[in-house]
């Protein structure tokens, strides 16, 4: 980065630090609106399954003797998913407005037109 200035040279590391910031808070927002999807589909099944239910607890497969009761658990489960997800949405909208912010000064400072 020879010919820049140290201002320049500073905001363009935290340009780069947000742009991985970015990148790691949607791949957690993508695994969260994973996990919620399995949990709507497990809850789903369950609802619709009239046999006997089994529950993962480790290695082992559990029968399951309250139904109410696991599907309070994994409707617990998916709020909790929709709050997490609700956070990471708000940090990224965050770090999408630094980034552009950045950007355009960084552009700016180089000579170069602000990107659209």
């Amino acid at each position: 980065m020879n010919g820049i200035s140290p201002q320049l040279q500073h905001q363009i590391t935290q340009f780069q630090q947000v742009q991985q910031q970015l990148q790691a808070v949607s791949t957690q927002k993508m695994q969260y609106d994973a996990q919620k999807r399995e949990l709507t589909r497990t809850l789903e099944e369950l609802n619709a399954s009239t046999g006997a239910v089994y529950k993962s607890s480790g290695s082992l497969l559990i029968k399951v003797e309250d139904r109410d009761a696991l599907k309070g658990e994994i409707e617990e489960s998916i709020e909790m998913m929709d709050v997490r997800i609700g956070s990471l949405e708000r940090q990224e909208n965050s770090l999408k407005e630094r980034y552009t912010v950045l950007q355009e000064t960084i552009n700016t400072a180089m000579g170069n037109r602000p990107s659209q």
